[in-house]
């Protein structure tokens, strides 16, 4: 679980040594809000929407925390989001400031959406369970 990662960060072409000055940079914020907001609000106002509208019902088992969770795991985008900063960015310098966005978005989604799946599931059931 841990050597992907790595690989794309070491592959990801982004100088670290003005990472915190990117970070209040207008493409980086932009970036770092459509991660960390967009895409978790987008997956789960969706999912709320399709199940109150009666268009999907719940899986058996999975609650709005795990809904929840999964789109706080959306937010992680790393892969699309470097590709599209590629397409968008031709400066090389604005194109630094966007993967230091996307780096700092991805990480910070995966925590939180790690946070939230973590106490759920047939794991978490098996442990209750075994106390």
């Amino acid at each position: 679980f841990a050597i992907l990662p790595l690989f794309a960060l070491a592959n990801a072409g982004v100088a670290l040594d003005h990472s915190l000055s990117a970070l209040a940079h207008p493409v980086s914020l932009g970036v770092i809000m459509g991660l960390l907001i967009g895409k978790p609000l987008g997956i789960t106002l969706f999912a709320w929407l399709a199940v109150r509208s009666g268009l999907a019902a719940m899986p058996t088992g999975v609650t709005w925390r795990g809904i929840c969770g999964a789109g706080w795991l959306g937010g992680i985008g790393f892969t699309m989001s470097l590709f599209i900063a590629g397409l968008a960015f031709g400066d090389i310098p604005l194109l630094s400031v966007a993967k230091v966005g996307i780096l700092s978005a991805s990480l910070i989604a995966g925590v939180v959406g790690w946070t939230l799946l973590r106490g759920i599931g047939p794991a978490a059931e098996k442990a209750t369970a075994g106390e």
